[in-house]
């Protein structure tokens, strides 16, 4: 069992995090992503089974249990989230690494890995990031194209119109988190999750000030969700032009995911030539705990062939 204390980072970008470090720094490094409503545990078994051999650093990201909370929506755009990475191995100097993500850590680290690949598009980043590892996230651009002309994918992503909500935050005021997720999702203690896991989840849930910045990262993002049935065009900066990644890329994709479909997977090498699709069956989003040795050997194989 995962049980590192944590390490507090202080960011160029003015925020503070709380990472869980493991491993040799001398080792090539690799940072991973959780997503929501998560934390750095989510990576519980792959940090410790690729810190043998790679220096795993795995953050708290913005708004999250005990990292800094900025109150502004605006301060959880993209653009400030991907800063955070790359200011965090500034701040461990680390100068190159892999990225990992999953779900809403995903969804960062595509950005993380189009700004940071050789050409990358932010300048000062680009050359850093010289792999991607992504389960359960689907590209920003391919995501915004099903939502607009996949019905499944759109009814999928209902919730998150929800999450956008103001009025969701007066049910995290009267009772947590916790009392949202159970009024959107029914939310119940999945089976796979130790109770261990389950208590250190619930504990994070209870922060009402987390609780509303991790909504904040649905109200900041440029991701449009339509309603059921509306009419909409797909918006111009998921419709042409789109970068592509050509560093080597890893996709693990749980194909029993309700929130994400596996459509999502359709057409992804257009974006992404060099990457690999692992489909895990019979499992459903939570992939990196719920099959955590089917991701670990995935990983461990991918990065391997790509050293």
């Amino acid at each position: 069992m995962l049980k590192s204390s944590l390490r507090r980072v202080y960011l160029s970008t003015g925020v503070e995090l709380d990472c869980c470090v493991i491993g040799d720094p001398s080792n090539p490094a690799i940072i991973f992503l959780h997503g929501f409503p998560e934390s750095h545990r989510t990576w519980r078994h792959q940090l410790l089974a690729l810190s043998e051999n790679y220096y795993c650093i795995a953050p708290d990201q913005r708004g999250y249990r005990g990292s800094s909370k900025p109150i502004n929506i605006s301060a959880y755009t993209a653009d400030k989230l991907t800063a955070d990475i790359f200011a965090l191995a500034d701040a461990l100097n680390v100068e190159d690494f892999t990225i990992a993500g999953h779900d809403w850590g995903g969804a960062i680290a595509w950005s993380v890995a189009l700004n940071g690949q050789p050409g990358g598009l932010n300048v000062q980043w680009a050359g850093r990031v010289t792999r991607a590892m992504i389960a359960n996230a689907p590209h920003p651009a391919v995501y915004q194209r099903l939502l607009v002309s996949d019905p499944v994918q759109r009814a999928s992503a209902q919730y998150v119109r929800l999450f956008r909500d103001p009025a969701s935050d007066a049910v995290i005021a009267n009772g947590g988190l916790l009392a949202l997720l159970e009024k959107v999702w029914g939310w119940q203690k999945p089976e796979a999750m130790d109770a261990y896991e389950y208590e250190e989840l619930l504990a994070g849930w209870e922060d009402r000030a987390a609780a509303t910045a991790m909504l904040n990262w649905y109200r900041a993002s440029i991701i449009s969700v339509p309603a059921i049935g509306e009419v909409v065009e797909v918006p111009a900066w998921a419709a042409v032009g789109v970068p592509k990644l050509m560093i080597p890329t890893l996709l693990v994709w749980a194909m029993e995911d309700k929130a994400l479909v596996p459509s999502n997977i359709d057409g992804i090498k257009e974006l992404v030539p060099d990457i690999r699709i692992e489909r895990i069956a019979d499992c459903g989003h939570f992939v990196t705990w719920e099959k955590p040795e089917t991701v670990i050997a995935a990983m461990q194989t991918f990065l391997a062939q790509t050293n």
